[in-house]
Formats: C-alpha cells, structure tokens, sequence
C-alpha cells in the first residue's frame, strides 16, 4: 500500500469516526423522570405499601399548635357542619365507636355523658365523630346514631357521621376514643386520650387524670396546655 492511499484510507476511517460522536451527543438522553419511551403502563417507580389505613388517602394535616383542618361533616340529624361554623367557641371532637370496650368504659359509667354535659353547659362544642366504614364494627347510620345518642342519655352538641373516613384521618384520630381540643381562634391545642389510665375498666376512672377537662381548664385559665399532646388508647378506628 502505497503511502498516498494510506493517507486517504486514515483521513475517511476520521470522518466516519467524527460523524458517529456527533450523532451519539445529540441523541436525546432517558433519565428515570422521562418515561415518554417506556412500554404502556410501566412505571420508573417500586409500588410502597402501608400498613396504615389511616394514611392511604389523606395524609395528617393536624399539628397541635397550628390551626385546626377545616372540615364538613353531615350530622345524624342530616344537618351540616362546618368547622368554621364554630369559630369564638372552644371545639371538642371524640372519636367514637359504640361497640369497643375502651368506648364502653367511658360511656356504660356515665362519665362520658358528665363530660359532655359539663362541657356543653359552659358553651363549648361537642363534636362526636364516627368514622367507623359500613360493615365496620361500630358503623352506624342516622337512626342508630341518634338511638344510641338517646338510650345512652349523651349529650353532644352533634353526632357526625363519617363512613369514609375523611374527617378521621384529615385529623389522623388513630383510636376510640381519640380526643381533640380546638380554640376559639380556631387553634388546635390537644390530641391524645381521654385521660391517663389506658384501660377498658370503669374503675380507673376515678384514679385517672382526665386530660380533656385539664386542657379545657388550662385554656379558660390563659395557662400553657399542660398535656397538649399524650397517646391515645382505645380500639383502632376502622377504616375502609
């Protein structure tokens, strides 16, 4: 091979090499968030999984110290509710569930209807909530909602029903019953237990330090909330 066609063999083998580099830099690039190429319904991302049904449509929004989440709700009366509705007026919302022992407790000894009384007679509101879902233990409907308001002789201001859930876990109400405190400035200041005995039997309730009248009594007072913020007990909310 002649030098000449040696010359003119390596200037070609430059060129083609040239025009492959060019091509390959300007070829669009695929990250993990362009899914544009990918083959119908695949997806960059491992599906999670929760074991919280609390957390599988609404995270919690509720943070002690902040305002309170706006909320609609329908009473047993068909009446609705809104939580600004209650604006100036110190909210109790309870978590209920007429079938748990935890609920029974407070209720078969009368000391959640002294409670509500007590409370409803210094003009505060007193929201019951049911998030139990249909099928649920202690899903009820209006009627049943509003026997059971009766035979037991409770006294809130409203019973709300929440079958699916919306109220419950905008507030992350964990337990029943799972008690929250709400200022007239539309402030959340407690969440947590009714009191400090976790147990299902009336006997401790006289022993027990019950946190929603101490709260109450902190903030008609102007004082720091002594216990803003303690674990609830009771049976699990049972959501869809």
């Amino acid at each position: 091979m002649t030098t000449q066609m040696l010359k003119k063999q390596l200037f070609t083998g430059a060129i083609v090499s040239l025009l492959t580099f060019t091509v390959a830099c300007n070829r669009p690039i695929q990250t993990p968030a362009d899914t544009s190429a990918s083959p119908q319904g695949a997806t960059t991302e491992a599906p999670t999984q929760t074991a919280d049904p609390a957390a599988k449509t609404v995270a919690t929004v509720a943070r002690v110290g902040e305002t309170a989440p706006e909320f609609t709700g329908v009473d047993s009366n068909g009446k609705t509710h809104n939580l600004s509705d209650f604006r100036g007026k110190t909210v109790v919302l309870e978590w209920t569930n007429h079938e748990c022992p935890f609920v029974r407790k407070h209720y078969e000894s009368g000391n959640m209807q002294r409670l509500q009384q007590e409370k409803t007679g210094q003009g505060i509101v007193w929201l019951s909530v049911v998030s139990s879902a249909p099928g649920q233990q202690g899903s009820v409907d209006k009627t049943k909602a509003n026997e059971l308001t009766e035979s037991r002789n409770a006294s809130p201001t409203a019973v709300l029903l929440d079958p699916d859930g919306t109220i419950g876990r905008l507030y992350g109400a964990r337990t029943t019953p799972h008690m929250y405190i709400i200022d007239p400035e539309g402030k959340l200041v407690y969440d947590g237990a009714i009191d400090s005995i976790p147990s299902s039997d009336p006997a401790d309730i006289p022993k027990a330090d019950n946190y929603v009248t101490m709260a109450i009594q902190d903030l008609k007072s102007g004082q720091p909330i002594r216990q803003a913020t303690t674990q609830p007990y009771g049976c699990s909310v049972k959501y869809q």
